[in-house]
């Protein structure tokens, strides 16, 4: 296969971006879209060009680092799945594919496809952990949890914080993940003690860090490699409101 790209390049947050054109001959259906680019940045590197910047870790789908936007959808056309493993079958011989950073004023681009997402850490350290003691490890089932509560919470804990839902919102929200987050804790007894308080300072943090709010385009949902509902955002919201009342 030969496959167009449009890359998006950029040396810094202050610096202005441009898309650059690069062939890729000889690409297999087996690779993965990172190898792909790192056949590229092989191609580049013997070229005396400067090669790619792009993120990735795990390359396993687990990491959520391969932000890239591909011909407009986050992670590419694959439902649930990661760039890192979104294959090049998925394209034919002769696409050309247009490929960008997340876009959102929360996520500064460092260099050229890789961005800022610490926002997401500072969100996470405002509240989205457990640290009421809570003693060592129970026994199995020693803590009676509803099985319906168990796999919700599973499911949700599923976030790999990629913020692919920021990038496919229209407001850049990063109310799925935040939701995604409180709802993990919120089902399991550990988390009660600080429920509230957890949800105030997630959601005001993550306002401060200038993402917009939710107006139920799910979009997110539809990009999310790990398939996180919007329930998730309607319990955020559920629990704000009760937290809110009662600290009045």
């Amino acid at each position: 296969m030969t496959i167009y790209l449009n890359v998006w390049r950029q040396e810094g947050p202050d610096k202005p971006g441009r898309f650059e054109t690069y062939t890729v001959p000889d690409v297999s259906p087996d690779m993965s879209f990172l190898e792909m680019f790192d056949v590229l940045n092989e191609q580049l590197t013997l070229e005396g060009k400067e090669p790619v910047e792009f993120d990735h870790d795990c390359r396993e789908g687990i990491c959520g680092s391969c932000n890239m936007v591909i011909n407009g959808q986050a992670h590419g056309p694959n439902a649930r799945t990661a760039t890192c493993q979104l294959h090049m079958r998925s394209f034919k011989d002769g696409d050309t594919l247009f490929v960008e950073p997340w876009r959102a004023s929360a996520f500064p681009v460092i260099k050229d496809l890789v961005v800022d997402r610490d926002a997401f850490d500072r969100i996470m350290e405002a509240g989205g952990y457990v640290s009421v003691n809570t003693g060592n490890a129970p026994d199995a089932n020693s803590i009676p949890i509803d099985k319906v509560a168990a796999d919700s919470a599973m499911d949700y804990a599923a976030c790999i914080g990629c913020g692919a839902c920021v990038a496919a919102c229209p407001n850049a929200s990063a109310s799925l993940f935040v939701g995604a987050k409180l709802a993990h804790l919120s089902l399991l007894p550990q988390g009660q003690p600080e429920r509230n308080r957890r949800v105030v300072n997630m959601v005001h943090q993550m306002k401060e860090e200038g993402f917009g709010d939710c107006s139920n385009h799910a979009e997110c949902e539809a990009v999310c490699p790990k398939g996180i509902s919007i329930a998730g955002i309607a319990a955020m919201r559920r629990d704000y409101v009760k937290a809110m009342l009662a600290a009045d």
